[in-house]
């Protein structure tokens, strides 16, 4: 297993490691990254139609346009742009090769992978939120037929699926799945839809709702899942209801386990937010910084693309600052 060295070491190949290569390149850095699956490997597993609520322009990465016929670009559209972004720069990607340790050393840090062994000066960690599904913590839960992500909808046509959660990966599960023929019901722990959902598909399954099409128990906790049917919790006590599948859209979290392995401290509340200096994103650990989503610990919706962009910029910066 030979030794690479380089300037920057990036864990986690999506948009925001991608930008954080481009702002090294254009510094004359040295940036090497290494992603545990394929390119922008979180957005290759989002739902085969699903819609970004960003418009394209604030997905764009390294100035290249992001040229979209639709008021808002889908899935396959951002995984070619995100293509074509590699092609136009031939950044230095590992991909398919996963980084399992990360120590200090003289020269920086010591970086080792499954295939791999890194020197390097510097370590960005880019590595999102959506790898570890946030468990309910209920009997059943990991049955074969409990599913933490929605690919699409045809494997639930004509099946009774009940649906967990109120939010854009909830709602579109449902109504897509609605749409293909499903009997879907959906759990919902507070009184109503998450207002941060899509503003054109709120409404979209508020009337399925109120029509009836899609059954709705809101202020309702699920709290046990056996073979073919569910139990419910809610003011008027407990239901058992049928249930074929159980598509579990209850969100996702950062690797924790990760970040404290390599040294990083995380906030003593329940957001579990990451040590670092919003100015130049550096950790706790000195030569180690953050990029994108993974900055909000359990706030996942604080950090998007279209707003975590600028870390790549203010890294390379305090970097480049740091070696005059």
């Amino acid at each position: 297993m030979g030794e690479m060295n380089c300037d920057i070491l990036i864990v986690g190949g999506g948009p925001i490691g991608m930008a954080c290569a481009i702002a090294a390149k254009n510094a004359g850095l040295k940036a090497i990254v290494v992603e545990k699956g394929a390119l922008a490997n979180s957005l290759f597993n989002y739902p085969l139609y699903m819609t970004f609520f960003s418009t394209a322009e604030r997905l764009e990465i390294g100035g290249i346009p992001f040229n979209c016929l639709a008021p808002k670009p889908g899935r396959q559209e951002a995984l070619e742009y995100y293509r074509n972004i590699q092609r136009y720069f031939d950044l230095d990607m590992r991909l398919f090769e996963k980084v399992t340790s990360i120590q200090k050393s003289d020269h920086g840090f010591d970086v080792i992978s499954d295939k791999s062994k890194y020197s390097a000066k510097n370590v960005i960690i880019a590595t999102g939120f959506y790898d570890i599904p946030l468990y309910m913590g209920i009997p059943g839960e990991n049955l074969p037929h409990v599913h933490h992500y929605f690919r699409e909808a045809h494997e639930f046509a004509f099946q009774k699926v009940i649906v967990v959660g109120a939010n854009n990966s909830s709602v579109d599960a449902a109504l897509e799945c609605w749409r293909k023929g499903a009997d879907v019901t959906m759990i919902i722990r507070k009184s109503g839809i998450n207002d941060r959902v899509k503003y054109w598909v709120k409404p979209d399954v508020e009337n399925r709702i109120a029509e009836g099409s899609i059954k709705a128990y809101f202020d309702t906790c699920l709290t046990e899942i056996r073979e073919d049917e569910v139990d419910i919790e809610n003011a008027d006590g407990k239901t058992t209801l049928h249930a074929d599948f159980v598509l579990a859209m209850t969100g996702y979290q950062p690797n924790f386990e990760f970040l404290e392995k390599v040294g990083i401290s995380l906030s003593d509340d329940p957001r579990l937010v990451p040590t670092h200096n919003p100015e130049t994103m550096e950790t706790n650990v000195p030569g180690m910084y953050l990029a994108g989503v993974v900055c909000g610990g359990m706030e996942t919706h604080k950090w998007f693309i279209e707003n975590s962009r600028v870390h790549a910029d203010l890294i390379v910066q305090n970097i480049l600052n740091n070696q005059i």
